[in-house]
């Protein structure tokens, strides 16, 4: 899944605090960006599917589908201006990214979900109401400036209002919420295609309006975050709101420890170019790569796409919808056994399972669709149907319980805090880049590439599961101002990266 939380805590330490309502309300609230961004995901799957959706605005791509003679199983949907409305929202959402990251920064966490708030709401109108391409695309591209300032703010809301003892499982809430959108779309699509009357796919874009609702109203309602505030100078506000999300009033250890972070932040005069320094390059190669990978391993093409490639593998409208919920509850319900294990059996063996276990799942998939499924005679019958639908769900479910939430958490946990922020704006920036690639090439790989696409995500998560196992280290249970110490000066690749290089000019202009 592309979207997902990036956690960005002060630091290791378990200070005095209680799980007060305030701090799950105010979680609750924030992490509505992630339904949002989930539901923007899932709707637009099912809306490219529809018929009249597709009369109205892809007649092409219509005619592809409904003339005798012209049918296709894997070109019917293959339209260049088909993707862009699904992946324009992914470009918007890398160009916000970095405007976000000044805005939390300047402007505070809470005012940021408010302008992505506000983003969505309008994005939503231009889409219900469309009555061109044009206000199509630039309703998908406002919805995606409203991603990229979700993505920036929400993760970090989270993440600094958590007692640091659930911090991880707060976390994961984002790409909870992220499942629960798409699955929700899912559901939704699934009524509206059964609507008489051509207006199903507005109602299906209209409903992110309660989303878009739920994060303008929650933003509103929440209190900006206690590193926040101090980061801004308001160090008395600052305090006092970190009392009260904490349930304590002993929170002096805590604030003295957000003050000295905060402090030792604003002397990083250029976080881009500290960001390349020699000791945080195992951390910066870990981000990008866990961002290209979680892309490469093609689960945002069936996302994105679940209901057109049910269609494609020859289900009936009905049914390619139906499995296309089906493989989203698959989403939710693997997202929550993440959560269980993440901080039991730890990040690694999380990771290496998941990838063995989609790598057999794509094989199993090209076997099938390339003995059975050619361009232009489909066999699949309904049991190997049935069969690639149990393999899609396999695929679907070892992702949401590893690359999916892991593919954020673990660059959250990895850069020092100097690094922090930047790191996150560059694991972003990759993330939506390669969401972008992938949504604007799939259909046409599918077109070209036929049964062997499956066999072209399975090679990289072959890679992936590789990288893993030599160079992803363990993060779990280890505070992150300990990570230098702990982790990358004993791993056996990363500790040449390690040495006391900043101090030595001669090393450093070699590194």
């Amino acid at each position: 899944m592309a979207g997902g939380g990036f956690g960005t805590g002060t630091g290791g330490g378990d200070f005095e605090a209680k799980i007060t309502p305030l701090v799950i309300i105010s979680c609750i609230l924030a992490s509505s960006g992630g339904l949002m961004f989930g539901y923007d995901v899932g709707i637009s799957g099912g809306v490219t599917s529809m018929p009249e959706f597709l009369r109205e605005f892809f007649p092409t791509v219509y005619k592809k589908n409904s003339q005798p003679g012209l049918e296709s199983n894997y070109c019917k949907y293959d339209n260049q201006g088909l993707q862009l409305f699904t992946s324009s929202l992914y470009l918007a959402a890398l160009v916000a990214t970095f405007v976000a990251s000044y805005t939390t920064k300047l402007l505070g966490r809470k005012l940021t979900m408010l302008m992505a708030g506000i983003f969505f709401l309008v994005g939503t109108a231009f889409n219900a109401a469309a009555v061109n391409l044009a206000m199509l695309i630039i309703g998908r591209i406002l919805l995606g400036c409203g991603v990229g300032f979700a993505n920036q703010a929400v993760p970090l809301f989270l993440s600094e209002v958590a007692p640091t003892r659930i911090r991880g499982s707060l976390n994961i809430l984002f790409q909870l919420m992220c499942t629960i959108g798409i699955l929700v779309a899912n559901m939704i699509n699934y009524g509206t295609s059964k609507m008489s009357g051509a207006n199903g796919w507005r109602i299906s874009l209209g409903l992110a309006v309660i989303p878009a609702l739920l994060l303008t109203v929650g933003s509103l309602i929440v209190t900006d975050t206690p590193n926040s505030l101090i980061a801004r100078g308001k160090m008395e506000e600052g305090k006092a709101i970190l009392k009260k999300i904490r349930g304590v009033d002993n929170v002096e250890p805590e604030f003295l420890e957000i003050v000295e972070a905060s402090r030792a932040a604003k002397e990083v005069k250029h976080p881009f170019r500290n960001l390349l320094k020699r000791r945080n390059r195992p951390q910066l190669v870990i981000a990008i790569c866990m961002q290209i990978f979680q892309q490469l391993t093609g689960i945002n093409a069936i996302m994105f796409y679940a209901p057109v490639l049910f269609k494609t593998l020859g289900f009936k409208s009905d049914a390619s919808l139906y499995s296309s919920a089906i493989t989203g509850a698959v989403n939710v319900l693997s997202t929550v056994v993440s959560i269980y294990f993440v901080d039991r059996a730890g990040r690694r063996v999380l990771l290496l399972e998941a990838g063995v276990q989609m790598f057999l799942s794509q094989i199993v998939i090209t076997v099938v669709l390339g003995i059975k499924l050619k361009d232009d005679v489909n066999n699949l019958g309904h049991g190997l149907g049935i069969l690639v639908l149990v393999f899609v769900c396999s695929f679907v479910a070892s992702f949401a319980w590893s690359w999916g939430p892991l593919g954020w958490l673990i660059p959250s946990e990895i850069f020092a805090l100097d690094a922090r922020s930047a790191g996150q704006s560059v694991a972003v920036f990759f993330n939506m880049l390669f969401t972008f690639i992938i949504a604007q090439a799939f259909l046409s790989m599918l077109c070209h590439m036929q049964f062997a696409i499956f066999l072209f995500f399975a090679i990289w998560v072959f890679a992936m599961t590789l990288f893993t196992l030599f160079l992803i280290p363990e993060t779990k249970g280890i505070p992150i101002e300990e990570m230098t110490e702990r982790v990358w000066k004993k791993h056996w690749f990363w500790k040449r990266y390690m040495d006391e290089v900043e101090d030595n000019p001669k090393a450093q202009a070699n590194a």
